[in-house]
């Protein structure tokens, strides 16, 4: 029997570096919110001893080197339970290198299906820990809907939700280094940061219009030239009636927010004729019931 899990694309509200850590990591200050927009996992029992991992993309790693295998991997690890013979699917809708943490949702959404499977009683708390050892992050994409992510992006703090929008998400065709935008950013030079306290008290009154105004990502102040499309992509939004738009992560994925679903779909279609990674979507709630 095999169980299913989607694994949701995640968004930046806002993403401030504050500076580079001993560890060579980077602490971080995020507002990520989980969309719509999702693979879809699932992982059942076999005979055959070990993992295998098949996918509907075929330049997809299926080896150790996939997330969704190190997640698996680092579940036995810290539970201590036996590995089973399992098998992993992944049907991916999310583009890939995109921003949206793709990647880590599923390894993420592996982590759901594994407690669902092996062990329910293991505390949300743990299964986030775990993420967090695979990658920066999974701890957030096991929670997923609304959340402070700080420190290297294991640290959360659950947010009231975004209030009801439509999304207009769209990628170029190209790819950005991650490492590379790192290696671009100097704190001290950064010339603006996200109003984050601004950005949690709109959350918690629900004003959208304060959310919109706040939406802010420093990767785009030292984004490099060559990826004028991302600007491209943001001015056509802000063109086609979107409240505000931002780059996520570490792009090049830009997405638009809108009060109504009609302007946010004919973006999307204006959108679809020149780049085809183009989305509408919605907010999603987080994977857990909030703690009583």
């Amino acid at each position: 029997m095999a169980y299913t899990e989607p694994a949701y694309a995640k968004l930046n509200l806002t993403l401030d570096i504050l500076g580079r850590r001993d560890d060579g990591y980077h602490d971080m200050r995020m507002v990520m919110q989980s969309i719509d927009l999702q693979d879809l996992v699932s992982v059942s029992l076999q005979e055959e001893p070990g993992l295998t991992l098949t996918t509907n993309l075929p330049y997809l790693p299926r080896d150790g080197s996939n997330i969704a295998i190190k997640a698996a991997t680092q579940f036995f690890r810290d539970t201590g339970l036996p590995l089973p013979g399992l098998s992993i699917d992944i049907q991916k809708n999310i583009p890939v290198c995109a921003g949206m943490a793709g990647g880590s949702s599923d390894g993420a959404a592996v982590l759901r299906l594994l407690r669902q499977l092996c062990l329910p009683e293991l505390p949300q708390g743990q299964l986030e820990e775990t993420g967090g050892r695979v990658g920066s992050d999974i701890p957030y994409c096991v929670r997923g809907g609304t959340a402070l992510a700080e420190g290297r992006g294991e640290i959360l703090t659950s947010l009231p939700p975004l209030p009801p929008c439509w999304i207009a998400v769209c990628k170029p065709p190209c790819s950005v280094s991650t490492p590379e935008l790192f290696a671009q950013v100097r704190v001290k030079r950064l010339r603006c940061h996200p109003d984050t306290a601004g950005m949690l008290e709109a959350l918690s009154s629900g004003d959208l219009d304060g959310i919109a105004h706040r939406l802010y990502n420093v990767f785009e102040d030292v984004l490099p030239r060559r990826y004028a499309q991302v600007f491209e992509i943001k001015a056509a939004l802000l063109n086609l009636g979107a409240m505000a738009a931002s780059m996520t992560g570490s792009g090049p994925t830009v997405f638009g927010l809108f009060p109504e679903r009609e302007p946010a779909a004919q973006a999307v279609q204006i959108l679809s004729e020149k780049f085809p990674a183009a989305f509408l979507c919605r907010p999603t709630p987080s994977c857990f019931p909030p703690h009583p």
